[in-house]
């Protein structure tokens, strides 16, 4: 063959070939200080339930992957200024979150109690042990709620900032508590161990495992588990505009819900199934 012939046909295969070095990553990110959702691990890398189902539903999108940890309080922002295309964070679909970002079909239920330190008086409230939907038991739930309102009367709660619980401290006990919130979960419990605060609202599954730690040691929740209502489900985050991608997170995480590999991954982090249910 001559050599004009052999570079044309090489030039021909190539054109025909995907170009794999040109492939698009898709960039998640997560806030690598949420366990079991989502960690940081001793070796520097990211962790947890969201880390294993991000990588399952890449590859059923057979897309590859980068996922990078990103502040809770640029999380959003970040996103639609185009720093990474989703989010998986634990992050609770609410109206105002809507206004801003589209969301997934959900891979996870929302449930939320609150947690106080060792010999606190608040540490047999109403409720305690018992779950409830603000959603489809909210007359059980609204119950217990108000049996708690005045022993929560004057104390200093903390949050997580721009949460569905900070939202919901805000929304049932107005000023009757003092609210602070924090950057992560993590210093909000290191407050209440050290007697600043009086308890912690956040999700239930965070608190569990914090409570297996040292540094939780005596502390215990207190009250109801509440889901549903303002703690609805958690979704993958994604610009407004990125329906294509939306479209495949759906019907990737659809199948994920289907086939018992949210329910797997959950009981492997956290014990309990906290997959969406219909």
């Amino acid at each position: 063959m001559k050599p004009v012939m052999m570079i044309a046909a090489a030039m021909a295969v190539a054109t025909a070939l995907p170009l794999h070095a040109e492939e698009k990553v898709l960039r998640i990110a997560t806030e690598g200080a949420y366990a079991p959702w989502n960690f940081t691990g001793p070796d520097g890398k990211l962790k947890g339930f969201e880390i294993d189902l991000a990588e399952d539903l890449c590859k059923r999108m057979e897309v590859k992957r980068e996922i990078v940890a990103q502040a809770w309080d640029g999380i959003i922002p970040s996103l639609t200024a185009g720093k990474y295309d989703a989010i998986m964070a634990g992050m609770s679909v609410t109206p105002e979150r809507e206004k801003v970002i589209a969301f997934s079909k959900p891979y996870a239920a929302g449930i939320n109690v609150l947690a106080v330190a060792p010999d606190s008086p608040l540490a047999d409230l109403p409720g305690t042990g018992e779950t409830w939907s603000l959603t489809s038991q909210s007359d059980q739930a609204q119950k217990r709620l108000d049996e708690i309102r005045p022993l929560l009367d004057g104390k200093v709660i903390g949050v997580q900032g721009s949460t569905t619980a900070s939202a919901f401290m805000e929304n049932t006990f107005g000023d009757s508590v003092e609210l602070r919130e924090y950057k992560t979960a993590e210093e909000h419990n290191f407050d209440l161990m050290n007697s600043r605060l009086d308890a912690v609202l956040a999700n239930a599954t965070v608190l569990a495992e914090a409570l297996t730690k040292p540094d939780m040691a005596g502390a215990k929740v207190t009250g109801p588990m509440l889901s549903g209502g303002i703690f609805g489900v958690i979704g993958v985050g994604l610009r407004k505009d990125d329906s294509e991608l939306k479209q495949k997170f759906d019907e990737a995480v659809g199948a994920a819900v289907k086939d018992g590999t949210v329910s797997a991954l959950s009981e492997k982090w956290f014990k309990v199934d906290i997959s969406p249910r219909d």
